[in-house]
């Protein structure tokens, strides 16, 4: 039994298809009570609810589970310790959602986002059962935050992010698949990106031609990012963390192999990302 953690976000929709694809046993997931009348997940998962934050719960889903896909969505390691702990109690092997920042140049600044997963990696080694890292590169399914802009003004308004090789989140489901069903890459890190460098505004002028429409990007400063973030109720301390990464973090020319290394397909483009969820920006 295989469960997944996050089975409803943007990645762990696609880690439930994939291990369907990939003929795996038995696909448990953990939905949030206010989340399991209405997940929509694929036929013949088994549903578990609960969240990281209830401890019967969280034992009842991972009662006869072997192997655990962990997204962790918090941003702090705070109660991770003990949901590491309640894994290693039932499960043989975790594989953690990472970021490809993790471990990056030592002459960089500290980036919050990248500090969290590390501890978080540090954590999954100390107390996890054995375990795979799969670090991920931006993953493409971010720009859905852009979806009211594009419909209703046609510009997208934000900080100008750095560009990196951003990653289909199905193709990061393809990788994860694979480990969770296999034993080959107990103990290894993998670095999961895209086929290609690409920033903000391409991505944008990406969606564009998705869509059929002219789009643009305006770089906005970060203090004024900072208010519009705020005065639209998201919580100061995610704010803090996105908008500093925006301060931190420099272009990226890393562009690795792994996704077809492990799935034998080559990976996504942003350009087909886009063009496989243009009804989401319409």
């Amino acid at each position: 039994m295989i469960l997944v953690i996050g089975a409803t976000g943007n990645v762990g929709r696609h880690v439930l298809s994939q291990l369907q694809a990939v003929g795996a046993d038995g696909v448990r997931a953990l939905v949030r009570p206010d989340e399991a009348a209405e997940a929509g997940l694929p036929a013949g998962v088994e549903v578990a609810v609960g969240d990281l934050t209830d401890a019967p719960g969280l034992e009842a889903a991972l009662t006869g589970v072997d192997t655990v896909f962990l997204v962790w969505p918090m941003l702090t390691t705070e109660g991770a310790r003990e949901v590491l702990e309640a894994i290693a109690r039932h499960a043989r092997h975790v594989v953690y959602l990472s970021s490809i920042g993790v471990g990056g140049r030592p002459e960089e600044r500290p980036d919050p986002i990248f500090t969290l997963h590390a501890g978080m990696e540090a954590l999954v080694a100390e107390f996890g059962p054995s375990h795979t890292v799969l670090r991920a590169d931006t993953i493409a399914s971010n720009t859905l935050g852009w979806a009211d802009q594009i419909r209703t003004t046609g510009t997208v308004r934000g900080p100008l992010m750095p560009a990196t090789a951003v990653i289909d989140p199905r193709d990061i489901a393809a990788v994860a698949a694979r480990v969770l069903t296999g034993d080959a890459h107990r103990g290894a890190t993998h670095r999961l990106t895209g086929p290609e460098v690409i920033g903000p505004p391409g991505q944008v002028r990406a969606i564009g031609a998705a869509v059929g429409r002219e789009l643009r990007f305006e770089e906005v400063p970060v203090e004024q990012a900072r208010e519009r973030m705020l005065a639209d109720g998201r919580p100061p301390v995610l704010v803090d963390a996105l908008l500093g990464a925006a301060e931190i973090r420099t272009a990226s020319t890393l562009v690795t192999s792994t996704v077809a290394d492990i799935t034998g397909e080559p990976a996504r483009t942003f350009q087909r990302w886009a063009d496989d969820h243009r009804d989401s920006f319409r």
